[in-house]
């Protein structure tokens, strides 16, 4: 029964396209038909890459990788194919730069240590609370998925596929971030949050919904 319910897993949920809401709000010429193309793009490659470690006897991606790793492989996949459906927008080729798009031909090389003009690209696994380095002024776009972790099988949650849950997206101030620092003697890393001001807005410009 397990097995079969592996097998399964590797097949995630389809994207759905009535859960797209016609009336949100996208900047830089971008629409939900883009976005929806590239999540589209990225179940096929998942299924694609979790059907074949299945058939070698690998654990799934999601099974596999650490949990803030694969939430980084969704969010960079989603900077890396947006443009590819978006002529209006490309992939900041700066290292490290900000935001992850920018709109095209507006920087030389397409490349931009810091702007505040483009659309910052976060995927979690969690409905609030998303963090980033540092409170940014911005448009965040945030991937909500559900999948499973690498500690579900001790615990004994099942296999499930991948999903996309939501997709929310608004432009944010540095007042809509809490800023956590940290002790000189702490290991962990500075973040900050999405406060309850930047959820509100978030949540008030669903792009795409598919609770179960």
């Amino acid at each position: 029964m397990s097995q079969d319910l592996e097998a399964i897993a590797c097949h995630p949920h389809p994207v759905a396209p009535d859960g797209f809401n016609a009336n949100a709000n996208l900047p830089y010429g971008c629409s939900g038909h883009h976005i929806m193309a590239a999540m589209n793009k990225f179940t096929d490659f998942l299924g694609l890459i979790n059907q074949q470690l299945y058939t070698q006897g690998i654990s799934r991606l999601e099974s596999m990788l650490m949990p803030a790793n694969f939430s980084s492989l969704v969010g960079e996949f989603m900077i890396d194919n947006i443009p590819k459906q978006c002529p209006s927008l490309v992939k900041n080729q700066y290292h490290n730069g900000h935001p992850d798009l920018i709109p095209a031909d507006c920087f030389p090389n397409n490349a931009v240590q810091y702007t505040n003009e483009g659309i910052e690209i976060k995927a979690s696994r969690y409905l609030r609370g998303w963090q980033g380095h540092n409170p940014e002024a911005t448009w965040l776009m945030v991937f909500v998925f559900d999948s499973n972790r690498p500690s579900d099988a001790v615990k004994g949650i099942a296999p499930k596929p991948f999903r996309f849950l939501q997709v929310l997206g608004a432009r944010l101030t540095k007042a809509d971030w809490s800023f956590s620092g940290r002790s000189e003697t702490s290991r962990r890393t500075i973040t900050a949050s999405v406060n309850n001001s930047g959820y509100q807005k978030m949540t008030a410009n669903v792009i795409y919904q598919n609770l179960p």
